[in-house]
Formats: C-alpha cells, structure tokens, sequence
C-alpha cells in the first residue's frame, strides 16, 4: 500500500501487490503535482500545526485503508513531496507508534525534520531505516530550515514567489532571492562547521561562547538521503553527521558561476523530481558513499582503482572542495569512533560482573547476621565493609565513563536500548545505589547538599549512572518515570527520618509527621508493591534495620504487610510440603518476630481488627504455615480454628 501525501488537503492511497518490497518501488511511477504555488505554500508549510497533522490522520478513509493494509499484511509506504514529507514523516512514526510492524516513508525534496534528539531517538528506535529522503543536489528546500530560526519566515515570504512557473526566472534572478540564498547557505556552514567541532572533538571554550550568541539552527538530518545529481547518477548517506555536511557543502558559491544562477537552479531543481525520475527511470546508478574512503590526497600514485574512480566521481558531481571532504572524513571517523567505543564498553562487562559479584557475596554474607547490607555498609564496623567501599567506587568510575560517553553521543544510538545493558544496568542500580545512599548518608553530605532526593525538585544529588540505567528499563517496560524507583527506597527513609526527628516531644513529632504524611503513605504503597513484586529484599524488615527502627509510632499497620507479603512469597515457593517446610525454615526468625510484634500490636491497640478477618491476606497465610508451627505459635489463641473469626473478637 502506496500512501502519498502531495499536499495538506489531498491524500491519495495506491494499493499494491502484498508481495510489493518498499525498497523495489520504482520512485517514476510516482505523480507530482504542481503544488508550489504561492497561495498554496503559504498554507502548506505550516506543516508543523498539531491541529493539521491531527485532521489528516482522524481522516476515516485514511484511517479505513490503513487498517485494511495492516490486517492484510500488506507492505505500508507513506510517501510526500515538497512540504508534504513532513506530514509523511510524521505520519510514518505515529503509525510505527501504534502498530509497532515495519512501515516505510520516501520523501523528495521535504523541509528537514526534528533535532538532534528526535534523530537520536528514532535511531534508538532502530526506526531510521524506514525513511528514505530524496534530494536534488541544488535543491533549496531540504537546506531552508538551517536558517537561523529568526530568519525563517522571511526567507519564506521572498521564496514563495520563486515557485511560480511562469516568473520562475525573473523571481528567481532578484536581488531579494540572491541575498535569501546566500543568507541560508550561510547559515547553514555556521551549523555545518560547528557540529564539525563538536564531533572532532574541539575543547576550545570559544566554540561554546560563540553559540550563546549565534542563532544556530536546531534542525538535524536523519534516515537514508539520497542526493541526486540530475544525471541519473545518486549518492546514497546514512550518517547524520555527514548528511549535514554534505547538504552544507555541496553548493559552493565560487566565481565560475554567479549567485543569482545558483539560486534559480535550486528553485528549478526543486520543481524537477518527477522529471528526474522519469528520464532516468531504470538507469540509476547508485553509490553508496558510507563506503567510500573519501580521504586525501585523493592521488592513488598508480593505476587508479574503481573506489577510486568512485570518489572522484563523486567529488566532481557533488562540488565537494577540499573542506567539504575533510568534514566529510572526520564524520565517518567519528561514528567508527563510537564502534570502538562500544566495543571498549562490552569488554567491561568480565569486570562489572566480577566486580557486582562481590558486591552480592557482601550482601548476602550480612543478611547471614541479620544486618541488612545497607546498615552494615552504613555502620563500615568491618573490614569487609571497607573492601565493598572499594568495588562501589571501582563500579561507580566504569559507570560513569559508560553515562559520560552518552551524554557527549559517543556510543551507538541504539546501545541503551541493548536488552543486555538494560539487564545489567537494572541490576547495577538494585544492588549499588542503596550502599550509596547509605555512604551518603553516613557522611552527613545532605546536610550541605540536601536530601538524595529531594521531593520539591531541582538539582538532584543522585548520580547519573543510577537515574540514566533507571529511565534504560521504564523505557523497555514502557513505564512512566519515575516506576522502578525502588533502588531509591532508604533515601526516602532517611529522608523521612530526618524530618520526624525534631525533638522528644509528641506532640511535635505528630505535628512533624502531618507535614509528611503523604510521602509515607505514598511510600507505604510503593513498598508493598515492591515486595509482591520481589524489587525489595528482606532485609529491610530485619528487627534493627533503619526502617523498622524509624516507622512511626501509631504507624505499623503498613510495616505489617510489607512483612507479611514478602514472608508469603517466601514461603509459598512450592505445594510440596516438604519445599514449604524448607522454605519456612529460611524465615522462621522473621515469623517469630513478626509473631511477637503481633503480640504487642494488639496489647497496644496499633493494628487494624481487618488484619484477622477470614478471608485476609494474613489469615490466610498464617493458616499455609507448616502445622508444627502453628501449634506452638504464641497467637494460635488469636487465630483460633480455622475458617472462623479468631475468638478475641467474639
């Protein structure tokens, strides 16, 4: 299925055959209409207009046809021209959102779309393949928006004349269209030069001085261009960066031809795709220039080679000069360096896992003693706390280079989107941020940089490493921000703490506690989640762990369902008695405890009479107990007969 968007008000839907591979459309077969007229394009490029885009694609037809070719399992192209590519593209990625099956856009001489990040993302996404962008070697159009953003709308008033076939010539030969040519091209080697910089690397502090002034254009390339040189001959691009710098370099204004020729071309090139594709229909020939070495001197020093010939047949017909080719070098060097840089990264892995291994033989060998692994790394009493004190900071250093490479777009777009990363870095952050939150907090740091986390916003004190790896799973899982924050558990607890413990007396405490009561309930909600969902360790509710020593009085109704569901997961591992039995052994100093706490929260009026109807979570759990137990069991009075209410509220 052909959907070819020409303009905002018409869409034309082609069906094809279902065996139809988008790459193999023939692009001739295509109509272009004479859109870019004035009064058109006025309106026309106002392709960015939510509400537009929004009526387009609650078109009934358009929508009836799409979802007939979806349950036909027929290929899907979207398709635009001129400032229809726009819509196209967008189109594209809402129906890529929603069906999540392959579908593809083919654009031709279309406004460039999106930032830096909205290529970065579709990357990620590994959606850049699906989008194919035509573009005559002098075309304007594809150049306009690396105007400054100022400038935009009056390059727009003095090209739309431009487009007029019967006043091409003369409108196009102006002094104003010269000038608006220049300034766009200008503009766009500022943008060209700078990302340049950026990707070799340049420290100079000038570079950023001078874009706090500079109105750089935001806009970015992404998917697969295709240049076309108006001889049948086409140079196919992937790379962003090269892309950019290709479209800026490509028209060099030197003295063998004038200023006002180069623009009228650019003005004819954009009205000459269909002629194009229809001479040259069959007779295309494709270089692919991510294979080209294009390096100097561009002298072979003997017989000259096919790759040779290649590149300078591409020089000569691309008009790229010797700065064109340099920028075009250091944008290929720079996405090998991003492979070696991956590759760097992936031999880490022996080391992070090594070095997270230790760190869960630390944990586990405390929860032997009954001391969570946070408290004792808060405690540092041994000796084994100062060696887990070690590896943290040799985990913490690999991480943040890994963040760091990010940050700066030095890794593959699509590496934190890699299962294997986002395995390990969910792991990384559910074992390491609570000792490091435990380190922050035994060195008293909140007292000068404020809470971990803290809940008004703001700069934050958590690392990168913990947000970055965080945000890597809420994507995959496709949660909102914020759902797997359970690594963040003790700094909410020691945040909570800090702001109950105001003085001795009670009646400040229960003032204090009013200000946070929705933080602790909140946090009582997520904790119980945490635990069904097995996110939160046992350790937690040790007798001494900082939570239970901190939970409020008049407040343990919470602290006993946490406890109670981690033990009922715990327990209820097998309906083999005899793995019951063996499971219940591993926890039965927390049942007792729990028992005795039971004792006391009853005698003390603390815990709610539904915790002992029938059909309760707890009831029910009591009763799956190894019957050893119960019999022994210091509340089997409270508890009564089973399926009864227990007898003390008879």
């Amino acid at each position: 299925m052909v959907i070819e968007l020409t303009n905002l008000r018409s869409t034309r839907l082609t069906l094809s055959s279902p065996s139809v591979d988008p790459g193999s459309l023939k692009t001739g077969s295509l109509q272009f209409q004479d859109l870019l007229k004035q009064e058109t394009l006025e309106e026309e490029f106002q392709f960015s207009h939510e509400t537009r885009l929004e009526h387009l694609l609650k078109d009934s037809r358009l929508r009836d046809e799409l979802r007939r070719a979806v349950n036909e399992e027929r290929k899907i192209v979207f398709t635009g021209y001129s400032s229809g590519g726009p819509i196209a593209i967008f189109a594209t990625i809402l129906f890529l959102q929603q069906n999540r099956i392959p579908a593809s856009c083919v654009t031709f001489g279309s406004p460039l779309v999106g930032n830096m990040i909205f290529g970065h993302a579709l990357r990620r996404e590994n959606w850049a393949q699906y989008f194919v962008h035509f573009v005559m070697r002098y075309d304007i159009i594809p150049r306009l928006l690396l105007a400054s953003r100022s400038s935009i709308r009056e390059e727009l008033q003095t090209f739309l004349p431009c487009f007029d076939r019967n006043k091409l010539e003369s409108k196009a030969r102006s002094p104003e269209a010269s000038y608006s040519f220049c300034d766009i091209m200008r503009n766009a080697l500022s943008v060209a030069s700078y990302t340049a910089c950026s990707f070799m690397g340049c420290t100079n502090s000038l570079l950023q001085i001078i874009t706090s002034f500079i109105d750089l254009s935001p806009y970015r390339p992404f998917g697969t261009y295709v240049f076309c040189t108006g001889e049948g001959r086409m140079f196919t691009l992937k790379n962003p960066d090269a892309i950019l710098q290709l479209l800026s370099n490509s028209l060099p204004l030197d003295n063998s031809k004038t200023v006002a020729d180069v623009a009228c071309r650019s003005f004819k090139e954009h009205l000459g795709y269909e002629t194009e594709f229809k001479d040259n229909l069959g007779k295309e020939d494709m270089v692919d220039l991510e294979l080209l070495d294009l390096q100097l001197p561009l002298y072979s020093g003997g017989a000259r080679s096919n790759e040779m010939k290649s590149i300078e047949t591409a020089v000569k017909e691309l008009g790229l000069n010797t700065r064109a080719m340099l920028c075009l070098s250091a944008a290929k060097e720079s996405e090998k360096k991003k492979q070696r840089n991956q590759e760097r990264i992936d031999d880490n892995r022996k080391k992070i896992e090594d070095a997270m291994k230790k760190l869960e033989d630390y944990r586990d060998k405390c929860e032997m003693t009954k001391i969570g692994y946070y408290d004792a790394f808060k405690l540092q009493a041994e000796q084994e706390d100062y060696h887990a004190y070690l590896t943290r900071l040799e985990l913490a250093g690999i991480w943040d280079e890994i963040i760091e490479l990010l940050k700066r777009y030095e890794l593959p777009d699509e590496f934190q989107c890699r299962d294997d990363w986002v395995e390990l870095g969910t792991r990384f952050r559910r074992l390491m941020e609570p000792i490091d939150i435990a380190n922050y907090y035994r060195l008293a740091r909140d007292k000068g940089a404020g809470a971990y986390i803290k809940p008004e916003g703001g700069r934050q004190s958590r690392p990168k490493r913990y947000s970055c790896t965080q945000r890597w799973l809420e994507y995959a899982e496709g949660k909102p921000v914020g759902y797997f924050s359970e690594s963040c558990f003790w700094a909410e607890v020691e945040d909570l703490r800090i702001c109950l413990r105001t003085n001795n007396q009670k009646e400040n405490r229960d003032a204090a506690f009013e200000k946070v009561k929705d933080r602790v309930l909140k946090l009582e909600k997520n904790v119980l989640q945490w635990v069904r969902d097995k996110r939160l360790r046992g350790d937690v509710f040790f007798k001494k762990s900082t939570f239970m020593e901190w939970k409020p009085a008049g407040y343990l109704d919470s602290c006993f369902w946490f406890e109670v569901e981690d033990l009922r997961i715990r327990v209820h591992t097998s309906n083999q008695n005899e793995n019951r039995d063996a499971a219940f052994e591993k926890v039965k100093d927390r049942v007792l405890e729990l028992e005795e706490n039971i004792l006391q929260w009853v005698e003390a009026g603390q815990l709610r009479r539904d915790v002992f109807f029938e059909k309760s979570t707890f009831v029910k759990w009591w009763w799956e107990l190894p019957e050893s137990h119960r019999l022994k069991s210091r509340i089997a009075t409270l508890m009564g007969e089973q399926g009864k209410r227990p007898s003390f509220f008879s």
